[in-house]
């Protein structure tokens, strides 16, 4: 079970990787690479990503981080009333708005690093970053929802 705030786990992993000799990049990964992800059940799982960069010879590793802001919010909840159908169905709005109660904490993770021309990453994040980018994607795909108003004698 992951903590609500992701700083002390962002804080090890900088102190673990420098303590292997390693430099760090501030750098996010996208989906548009060729990607490899890491799968681990272990909570410490992290380290052993780290492991194996050395050992591939990364001369880094990339980290991105995820801070909620407050802005995240207020946007989140702006799209969603704007997408929203009369009868607001589906869509729960105490659930975007308990999100202000995560504001300023960390809530992803990313490590990265290449080798042989693809990119191996490690990613954990927090239960309520997890709703918070499903939030996102609702938004999302209600903007996208086209309604044909004409009548349909036409």
């Amino acid at each position: 079970m992951q903590p609500d705030n992701l700083i002390s786990l962002k804080d090890d992993m900088v102190a673990f990787i420098a303590g292997h000799g390693m430099r760090r990049f501030n750098a996010y990964i996208t989906e548009d690479v060729p990607t490899v992800l890491f799968e681990e059940e272990n909570p410490d799982g992290w380290k052993d990503f780290v492991e194996h960069a050395k050992a591939a010879g990364a001369p880094f590793v990339t980290m991105s981080e995820v801070v909620l802001e407050k802005s995240d919010v207020a946007i989140l909840l702006e799209q969603l009333r704007d997408q929203s159908f009369p009868d607001d169905e589906a869509i729960d709005f105490d659930d975007a708005e308990y999100l202000v109660n995560y504001v300023g904490k960390v809530g992803y993770l990313q490590l990265g690093f290449a080798h042989q021309g693809v990119m191996f990453v490690f990613e954990v994040a927090t239960e309520w970053y997890d709703r918070f980018q499903d939030l996102l994607e609702t938004a999302s795909d209600l903007g996208g929802i086209v309604l044909d108003d004409r009548d349909s004698d036409e």
